[in-house]
């Protein structure tokens, strides 16, 4: 059964004060399963004043205790996890395998940052003469307004939520609207493990809505923000207006590097994975497909292999490995991006097409042959498709690598220690992983840099966003 899909404000669920909703549809078959509430001035409102009380009971919750009540989040996380991951492939569509690895997932992340908040240290600096101390203390930076995204209704919430609690902070989520339920279950994973009321606000409404009047406003301290460049730099550009602090994990790009001496079969299987995992809705999915011209044609060949025989269906069946876009956008806009690059010479490998008429399914799709100026060299595809191109030289690649404003993540492959040294070090991007997929691990940062925004939500670096610096010299005692 799909839930009914609530705000939670200052301790309670509730529906909007204005009765206003939206229809949720599972993208597998486009039916109506519920409907999510918007939140209107009222009851943002009624929410800043929540989190603002909370943020002063929550402060002052040890560090030590705050991590105990962390960690039962974690724990009823995955004990729920079945369920959820049911909920999440009834509104996202992606297979319930997936769903419950993220579900099980989010419940790591939970963990790290458990044990992180009691490892929020500060430090004593050698002063230059008897009798001074010199401290540098942390403390939590408030109130923080988050804005999550569909694609990941829990693994990107999570990392918010998570890191504001470890460092003492409140919270405003504004959960997506498409995938609410699963946000929703992961809040009451929280609240059911011992948050207080106001430390943890969720709501739902008309993105613009919401953000132009949370950002601005005094109360709130912070900003954090999953989603488009483009959405990004205007809640930046308006939170910089009002000296918020801001953490960006925007769009990207990746190139996907296959050197002349890597192991074929192992880039065509993990980069195969890893793009058509959630349908190709993935910030870090490998985007541009970059092969040494020596293993171009094997490479291309072995790939469609991989596009052909991914089952497309309903991610409730078995068996079942990618699943449908989340919504009809974003089958328009795969047509688009392959009608375009068709339309500059790219030649259609596999797939390129829409399946059936009921529900958002799109045929796992590669390109060759594609043009410069296509669109989808430039834009972030956000889908199912993956250009594939040759290159001859180390410095064409990188030059290529480097061409686009994003760097979010970047996949190289290559059994040479020279080359992954130096690809390393060359390629602009917040993340680069090289002869595997190895991101968004609790314990190691997740962030980008240039267009892909700034800041991490993993590893140590991700508390330090929620924390102020704060210097207190003193002498004579």
């Amino acid at each position: 059964m799909y839930p009914e899909v609530s705000l939670y404000i200052d301790g309670k669920w509730c529906k909007g004060a204005t009765g206003r909703s939206e229809p949720i549809l599972n993208p597998a078959t486009e039916e109506e399963i519920g409907t999510v509430p918007h939140a209107d001035k009222a009851d943002l409102d009624r929410a800043l004043a929540a989190a603002e009380k909370g943020f002063a009971q929550w402060k002052h919750v040890s560090a030590y205790d705050r991590s105990k009540i962390m960690r039962k989040a974690a724990d009823l996380l995955r004990s729920r996890a079945d369920a959820i991951a049911r909920v999440m492939t009834l509104e996202q569509g992606k297979p319930v395998a997936q769903a419950k690895g993220e579900t099980m997932a989010g419940a790591d992340v939970i963990d790290w940052f458990a044990e992180e908040a009691r490892r929020t240290y500060g430090r004593v600096i050698p002063a230059r003469a008897d009798g001074i101390y010199q401290l540098v203390i942390k403390e939590p930076v408030g109130v923080v307004a988050a804005f999550t995204p569909w694609n990941f209704p829990i693994n990107q919430a999570v990392r918010k939520i998570s890191a504001a609690l470890a460092a003492g902070c409140s919270i405003i989520i504004k959960g997506p609207e498409e995938t609410p339920a699963a946000c929703m279950e992961l809040v009451k994973a929280y609240i059911d493990a011992g948050v207080p009321a106001g430390v943890i606000n969720l709501v739902y409404g008309v993105p613009s809505e919401v953000s132009e009047y949370l950002i601005p406003h005094p109360i709130v301290k912070k900003v954090t923000f999953t989603g488009s460049t483009a959405v990004g730099k205007q809640l930046a550009g308006l939170a910089g207006l009002h000296m918020k602090r801001v953490t960006m994990e925007l769009g990207g790009h990746a190139p996907a590097i296959v050197f002349e001496d890597a192991d074929l079969d192992t880039a065509v299987k993990i980069l195969g994975v890893n793009k058509f995992r959630n349908g190709g809705q993935v910030c870090v999915s490998p985007t541009r497909f970059l092969v040494h011209e020596s293993l171009y044609g094997k490479f291309v060949d072995a790939f469609t292999d991989i596009a052909k025989n991914t089952k497309v269906g309903n991610g409730l069946e078995e068996g079942v490995e990618m699943g449908p876009l989340a919504n009809g956008r974003r089958v328009t806009a795969m047509e688009a991006l392959v009608a375009d690059a068709v339309s500059k010479g790219a030649t259609v490998k596999t797939g390129g097409k829409r399946i059936g008429n009921k529900g958002y399914f799109f045929e796992p799709t590669v390109l060759t042959d594609v043009s410069d100026d296509a669109r989808i060299l430039h834009e972030e595809p956000f889908g199912p498709v993956a250009p594939i191109m040759p290159f001859s030289s180390f410095d064409e690649v990188v030059k290529e690598a480097n061409r686009l404003p994003y760097g979010l993540a970047a996949y190289a492959y290559t059994n040479s220690a020279k080359t992954a040294n130096a690809i390393g070090a060359a390629v602009e991007s917040g993340m680069v992983s090289i002869n595997h997929h190895g991101l968004a691990l609790p314990e190691v940062p997740f962030g980008g840099i240039k267009d892909s925004g700034y800041g991490s939500e993993g590893g140590s670096e991700a508390i330090e966003a929620y924390l102020n610096t704060k210097f207190v010299t003193q002498a004579g005692l």
